[in-house]
């Protein structure tokens, strides 16, 4: 049966990135009205052109809606904000507020009132014909989640988070009866964790119902009997969002967001069920057809056709012609018994004698055989080829085993256990890319640029210098199970004997456990660390100490250099002892020297001239300058001779 399904990606489809297509209902045979999320958006489709009819944005996510007329020109939208939004044929009609939250809403024909249910006890009322709110429904329940109403006798039936379903006549606004459907779900063969309560509902005829829980059981009832008729479990403990009846084949469709079910009515036998990629909003059985079509979150609509319920619908009826060509009719085979086998084949197993027999049938470059006396004749000629493929199995899976190990013969004679390392992250790097298909990235091993690293003595890694411990707090517990293992490697090269069976080693959740741990324990690895560097650093202070004590001072003896005075160190001393000195014992000592003179002002304050000393370089730097200038002073020619004319000029007259 499941062979026999077609998928057709329509032209139902939000174009919108993130757009997801949440519920819908057909209101006739030829138009669909969809609304999606993100952003609030309802179109309408006409099958007959095949082609969106129009669009319209709200304000709001659509709860559910339902349409009123036999066409688009009434449309009543529950919002998510509490608002109850009309639609004409026009556009946006009214909208009004419902007290609390609304879940859901059915439509009483006879009295034009909406029913709401929602996050509250109460039901509310709403006539369209008197455009106001009437006296409201109390239920005993803390919420309402699904109601429904009745298509024959109109008995209104509400849902409870209870697990409890209430029938109400609205003739007299009484309750005329109570399903504890929570308390029924529960079998021998159900698990259930919670309280279920009722996620879906649906009435088929005067006299069945089918009630949905939130734990995932479906339960079909007689309005005449309390006990459900059959109870039927989606086994995934999720709710169930959806409940249609097919009448052609007495079937229920339940769906939740996972899976559509559907099962005989009768016997709860499943007929068939489908898992789409995506999860499950709702789910619309086109009227009198064999199309099902499922609004889930995804931008484009499932939509699955299965010519046993029904005919195609008329504007997609070249799927019934399509079905029939995809049909298959399984036929056995001539040859299916037979086995084709060469002359020489007939050779190997001494039956060249059959030629010509009936019990060869002559076909292109061979013949047929029984696959019965093809079978006794090869276990005659060849009584050991179960022995023989047995071995070759083993010796493939030991082929195998052996392709994992580390091959000995890389290991360089420097740094090994970082060669170790680089084997051991290789291998892991392959079995990622074979994941992802992705090409291998060379080795540093087989690189040249780094050959001199595992060749030349002098770039051995230091594992006890204080930057390696600091910068690789972890490596000291991975190099420990590096080391016995590349100890047990080298007994093997030594010994140079093939074992056939692997050594032992810790399992990968093992391995993946550790490294989660030391992860978590890195700051404490990095912590030991520089407190065994303090007390190393610390025995290492006291080692020097005694080693100075033990050792004897000898003088030193010092060369001056060519052209520089020996100074004896009273110099230093007498700075010394300066500097221990008081400030107003400096300024008498300064004085005495000539290198400070202090005078009073006329004003009364007092006036401090210091003259820095100056070191030999800038006295011999002055005395140049001085000398300097008395040369140029010399060479001088006086010009007090000179009158100058501006004396001898008349006056003016």
């Amino acid at each position: 049966m499941h062979k026999c399904f077609v998928y057709l990606v329509g032209f139902f489809v939000f174009d919108i990135y993130f757009n997801v297509i949440f519920l819908f209902k057909c209101f006739t045979k030829d138009q669909f009205v969809l609304s999606g999320t993100y952003k609030p958006r309802i179109r309408c489709y006409d099958t007959y052109q095949l082609s969106q009819k129009f669009e319209r944005c709200l304000d709001a996510e659509v709860v559910t809606f339902e349409i009123l007329s036999d066409d688009y020109s009434k449309i009543v939208f529950l919002q998510c904000d509490r608002f109850v939004e009309f639609h004409s044929q026009q556009g946006h009609y009214y909208r009004t507020r419902i007290p609390k939250f609304g879940r859901d809403f059915s439509y009483h024909y006879p009295s034009c009132d909406l029913y709401f249910v929602g996050a509250s006890s109460e039901v509310f009322r709403l006539n369209l014909e008197q455009g106001r709110f009437l006296n409201s429904l109390q239920t005993d329940a803390a919420e309402n989640n699904v109601c429904d109403i009745n298509p024959v006798h109109f008995l209104f039936a509400t849902g409870t988070a209870e697990g409890k379903v209430e029938c109400w006549d609205p003739r007299t606004r009484n309750r005329v009866g109570l399903l504890d459907c929570a308390l029924s779900s529960v079998t021998a063969d159900t698990e259930i964790n919670c309280l279920p309560s009722i996620s879906a509902l649906k009435f088929n005829g005067a006299l069945k119902m089918a009630v949905g829980t939130s734990t995932g059981q479906v339960l079909l009832y007689d309005l005449r009997s309390n006990n459900p008729l059959i109870v039927k479990d989606h086994q995934y403990g999720l709710p169930i969002k959806s409940i249609e009846f097919q009448h052609h084949l007495d079937l229920i469709i339940s769906a939740d967001s996972r899976i559509i079910k559907m099962w005989n009515k009768d016997t709860g036998k499943i007929f068939t069920s489908m898992e789409p990629e995506y999860d499950i909003n709702d789910v619309c059985l086109y009227p009198n057809s064999g199309m099902l079509m499922t609004a889930n979150e995804a931008p484009k609509m499932n939509i699955y056709y299965m010519p046993v319920l029904g005919p195609a619908p008329r504007w997609c009826s070249f799927l019934d012609n399509l079905t029939e060509e995809l049909e298959e009719n399984p036929e056995s085979t001539v040859y299916d018994d037979y086995k084709f086998v060469t002359r020489k084949d007939l050779e190997n197993l001494g039956l060249a004698h059959l030629i010509g027999s009936t019990l060869l049938r002559a076909y292109m470059h061979g013949f047929f055989m029984d696959i019965r006396l093809y079978h006794k004749a090869k276990m005659m000629a060849n009584p050991f080829a179960y022995e023989e493929y047995r071995r070759e199995k083993i010796r493939h899976k030991i082929e195998e085993t052996r392709a994992q190990r580390v091959q000995l013969k890389k290991l360089p004679k420097v740094n090994k256990e970082l060669a170790l390392k680089l084997i051991e992250e290789e291998g892991e790097e392959q079995q990622l890319t074979r994941k992802r298909k992705q090409k291998n990235m060379p080795s540093l091993l087989k690189d040249d640029r780094f050959k001199v690293m595992f060749e030349n003595p002098d770039f051995q890694v230091d594992e006890q210098s204080e930057e390696f411990r600091l910068l690789n707090p972890l490596v000291s517990k991975t190099s420990e199970k590096r080391k016995k293992k590349l100890k047990l490697l080298l007994e093997q090269e030594a010994k140079e004997q093939e074992e056939e069976e692997e050594p032992e080693g810790k399992p990968s959740d093992a391995e993946s456990s550790e490294s989660s741990d030391d992860e978590k324990g890195w700051v404490e690895e990095v912590r030991k660390q520089r407190k065994l560097l303090r007390q190393e650093e610390k025995v290492k202070r006291q080692e020097r100490f005694k080693e100075d004590q033990q050792t004897l001072l000898k003088p030193q003896f010092f060369e001056i250099k060519e052209g520089e005075e020996f100074r004896s160190f009273k110099d230093s001393a007498k700075k010394q002892k300066l500097m221990k000195k008081t400030l107003g014992d400096r300024l008498k000592l300064e004085e005495k020297l000539g290198t400070l003179n202090v005078s009073d002002t006329t004003v009364g304050s007092k006036q401090a001239t210091f003259r820095l000393k100056k070191s030999e370089q800038q006295k011999k730097q002055q005395e140049a300058e001085k000398q300097h200038r008395q040369e140029r002073k010399a060479l001088r020619r006086s010009a007090g001779h000179l009158k100058s004319i501006r004396g001898r000029r008349q006056q003016f007259h």
